[in-house]
């Protein structure tokens, strides 16, 4: 009954013309972003968090959270009609997707991925609402030395699941951390990496790493692809409604991926891109039907466990960030930043001192399900014709904007210098290989984790050993040396540096 009084409540906050606008707004964009190659969530939401100080906390958070589920559903069009993902986590949808669409199936396709994404969606929302109150009430038993260990296993997750060479996801989790303690120490006033310039004494600004590393470093590997790579879809999408053989293939493959990807959601660095091939991996385990296309031939399970998977992850993504305060990817990094913005420290305590802002970014969820689901298959056509559009039109908007985002929000010259340098780091990351996600949980996450070691050593009197003598902070330093460990072994490792790779 307390769950059911709570949704109610969200509703009322979601059902409000502000926040019913930032939902469809949300829905839009994510969806544009995903149809359109190469941007991304990450750098989209990075370039709309100075837009969002004029707006309450909760249509705020309900605008970036809805372009990051949205985003999911977009993705999928492209992946489908021009085996073209146009998000990460959509990559593994072209292997099947194109083929069912080089075959004259487009329509069943499309419509397996938007139903699998609906139910999947609306599933992960549920499991968050019933799970939230849980986690919090946790999260409250936990101290510094907890929390520390906490966060310490959250940045090795994020390590050992990122995709690519384990050495460079270090390399960038240490780069975050460095730059995380540029600034004024808080207790004793000393500037550290200052270089005695006098701006840098404030510290760098959330805003400006993730504006240039994710959304000017896109635009820069944007610009150095040809353009004639773009493929346009030149066909129909007809019949829409999969049969009656296609539903009875696709359910149970969408019940399985659902539920792997609400479990795999709320790990530090995986989300939904995990999800997506962990989901595809087990339906290929899965012996085929007599009858039944081959995967890689256009096998309607090999869309739907993906995409469901990917928008179940999307979705529990928010349980540790909402309940817990600490991010497992880089766009609920941003979601923090975004809510620091506002003045709203993330952790157990968000719950009980802003119910209106999680319970109404919970029933924002399922509305923004529904409108993804009505925005993407009647109107599929529109999306695609989004391809044509030359993205020599698109970027110098983009880069207006975000200079006059940045300044707008700091009122100070350096920063939007700084988000060039920046957005040049971001392009050298990406030829290098080089996630730039570690990066952002590792400047986030830096702050807080230095917080909570001076706080457990003050209260231990300097006694090191408190980290491993109570038992929760233990067992979770326990858990992620073994993880570490286990990501070391020759075999474990080559298999993590080609998860991501599908032939």
């Amino acid at each position: 009954m307390e769950l059911i009084s709570h949704l109610s409540s969200g509703f009322g906050v979601a059902f409000t013309p502000l926040n019913l606008m930032c939902a469809l707004i949300g829905c839009l964009l994510g969806t544009l972003i995903g149809v359109l190659p190469g941007i991304g969530p990450v750098a989209t939401i990075a370039l709309l968090l100075p837009a969002t100080y004029s707006l309450p906390a909760v249509s705020a958070l309900i605008l970036l959270a809805a372009i990051y589920y949205g985003a999911q559903y977009g993705g999928s069009t492209t992946a489908i009609l021009v085996n073209l993902p146009g998000e990460s986590s959509s990559v593994v949808t072209c292997i099947d997707g194109y083929q069912m669409a080089t075959k004259g199936r487009a329509g069943p396709a499309l419509s397996a991925a938007g139903l699998g994404s609906f139910f999947a969606g609306s599933v992960g929302t549920l499991i968050l609402a019933g799970l939230a109150l849980q986690f919090t009430e946790f999260a409250l038993k936990l101290g510094p030395t907890e929390y520390f260990s906490l966060i310490v296993l959250g940045l090795i997750g994020a390590v050992v699941l990122a995709s690519g060479s384990l050495l460079k996801a270090i390399a960038m989790v240490v780069l975050g951390l460095l730059l995380g303690l540029v600034g004024t120490e808080g207790h004793s006033g000393v500037t550290r990496f200052g270089f005695d310039i006098p701006e840098l004494s404030l510290g760098i600004g959330f805003v400006v790493i993730a504006m240039g590393v994710f959304g000017y470093g896109e635009i820069i590997a944007n610009l150095a692809r040809r353009e004639d790579q773009r493929e346009v879809f030149t066909g129909k999408v007809t019949g829409l409604w999969p049969t009656k053989q296609d539903f009875k293939d696709m359910t149970p493959a969408v019940l399985r991926g659902t539920f792997l990807g609400s479990a795999l959601g709320i790990l530090p660095g995986g989300g939904a891109l995990l999800a997506s091939f962990a989901a595809y991996s087990l339906e290929k385990t899965i012996r085929i039907k007599p009858g039944e296309v081959p995967f890689g031939q256009g096998n309607i399970r090999g869309v739907a466990a993906p995409e469901s998977a990917n928008n179940a992850g999307a979705q529990t993504s928010f349980l540790p960030m909402l309940a817990l305060g600490i991010p497992p990817n880089a766009v609920m990094a941003l979601l923090v930043g975004a809510m620091t913005i506002h003045k709203i420290q993330p952790g157990p305590q968000v719950i009980s001192s802003h119910p209106e802002l999680f319970w109404g970014l919970i029933a924002s969820m399922w509305i923004g399900n529904v409108m993804l689901i009505i925005l993407n298959l009647p109107l599929v056509g529109v999306w695609i014709k989004l391809l044509a559009v030359p993205y020599r039109y698109l970027f110098p908007a983009i880069v207006l904007f975000c200079a006059i985002g940045v300044y707008a929000t700091t009122h100070n010259t350096f920063d939007v210098w700084m988000v060039g340098l920046f957005g040049f780091m971001g392009y050298l990351f990406s030829k290098l290989g080089a996630q730039p996600a570690p990066l952002l949980l590792g400047f986030i996450l830096g702050p807080m984790m230095e917080e909570n070691l001076r706080q457990a050593l003050l209260l231990s009197d300097g006694d090191w050993s408190v980290f491993l003598m109570r038992p929760v902070s233990g067992a979770l330093l326990a858990a992620g040396a073994l993880l570490l460990v286990m990501v070391l072994l020759p075999s474990i490792k080559n298999k993590r540096e080609d998860a991501f790779v599908e032939n």
